[in-house]
């Protein structure tokens, strides 16, 4: 009973709001992310991405929805990568009117937040979420435009395997959602390789002394640390191995780590971290007009999700566009209609909403930058 009246209760939601369209309201897009505390730096890439999207649309006069123009509004969500805080800002996403989301950034926070706007039929896309879970649960109307663990962790362990031929290996993860997901499945192909990880254990986020469990391992004589996590966690984790307790096994991580911060606070510390990410966008011939007007509004270069979330929010405007409707079906099934042409290059999306084609290669960070080497 209770799921018929939240159904009714959606209808009746999409209906008002569409039927206020036709009076030049304004359409609502939810943009989500950690956009204060220790992960800002990934919040404002996802922020400035739709930022410039939406003024793009609105310098046209907004997007035509039944022979109507409606300006864009964007509804902002700061979830700290908190997952409790990232449903009440979905529910809050839902209630407003929202007609699509582009969020969140943590897999941790995108995953249950994704069952409130599945079962409001609200489309999500996920610039960042690379945990496998997010869609493997059947909600037909969430999405990535970014690649999943399953990929980065099989590229991590050959290039440990075959190119650095190494064969003691110590793995930590951050116990979250995305940092264990991300070094289970590394360690898994590692695994599948014929490389058993020598030490495996979890670091909690937020802590300042990594000591113990870095000692842990160092007795192990570990020639790769593998770190799954994002950068806060994994600065100190390569200062204390360098600084304290002088170890000199290589360091390697994945993408949750591809923030200027990662180098800067960690200095030397940093030179030679092993990261798995995908190709330089820099280098895209599609990426080159909307890196510039970044320069040009915000002052600086892009981040690594800069233009995944100003892609992600073109596609659900596109697509309200394209349809003339806001209802998440109708969203989805044009969504996975075509091949797109889009900042990133070609993207088509599979059943599941993940997209076809996410190579991931190898970056490393030398003379304090990251460079791709593969």
């Amino acid at each position: 009973m209770r799921k018929k009246l939240f159904s009714v209760l959606t209808v009746l939601t999409a209906a008002v709001f569409l039927g206020s369209a036709a009076h030049g309201a304004t359409l609502k897009i939810g943009v989500a992310g950690p956009l204060t505390g220790d992960q800002a730096a990934f919040g404002e890439m996802l922020k400035n991405g739709a930022t410039l999207a939406v003024e793009e649309w609105n310098a046209k006069g907004g997007v035509s929805v039944g022979g109507k123009k409606m300006k864009v509004d964007i509804l902002w969500g700061d979830d700290r990568h908190d997952p409790r805080e990232g449903v009440s800002i979905a529910h809050k996403f839902v209630n407003s009117g929202a007609a699509g989301i582009v969020g969140h950034f943590n897999s941790s926070v995108s995953i249950p937040a994704s069952t409130v706007y599945a079962e409001a039929g609200v489309v999500q896309i996920t610039p960042a979420s690379t945990n496998p879970k997010l869609t493997e649960q059947g909600f037909s109307t969430v999405f990535r435009v970014c690649g999943r663990d399953d990929q980065q962790g099989e590229v991590a362990a050959n290039y440990i395997v075959d190119k650095l031929k190494l064969k003691r290996i110590a793995i930590l993860h951050d116990k979250t959602t995305y940092g264990q997901g991300l070094a289970d499945e590394t360690k898994r192909f590692l695994e599948k390789r014929g490389v058993k990880p020598v030490f495996y254990s979890g670091v909690v986020q937020g802590d300042k002394d990594y000591t113990p469990v870095l000692t842990a391992a160092k007795q192990k004589n570990p020639e790769l640390v593998y770190f799954g996590g994002i950068h806060p966690e994994a600065i100190l984790l390569v200062k204390q191995m360098r600084e304290r307790l002088g170890m000199k096994a290589h360091f390697m991580s994945g993408d949750g780590i591809v923030t200027d911060e990662y180098y800067k606070i960690a200095g030397k510390s940093a030179e030679g971290t092993y990261i798995t990410f995908t190709p330089d966008q820099t280098k895209l011939a599609a990426a080159q007009n909307v890196i510039k007007k970044h320069r040009k509004r915000f002052g600086k270069e892009v981040g690594a999700y800069t233009i995944y979330s100003y892609v992600a929010m073109n596609m659900i405007l596109n697509s309200i566009q394209a349809t003339g409707s806001t209802k998440g079906e109708k969203l989805a099934a044009h969504l996975r209609s075509k091949a797109w042409n889009t900042s990133l290059g070609k993207l088509q999306f599979n059943k599941k909403g993940d997209v076809l084609e996410s190579p991931y290669v190898l970056w490393q960070v030398k003379g304090s930058k990251f460079v791709q080497i593969n």
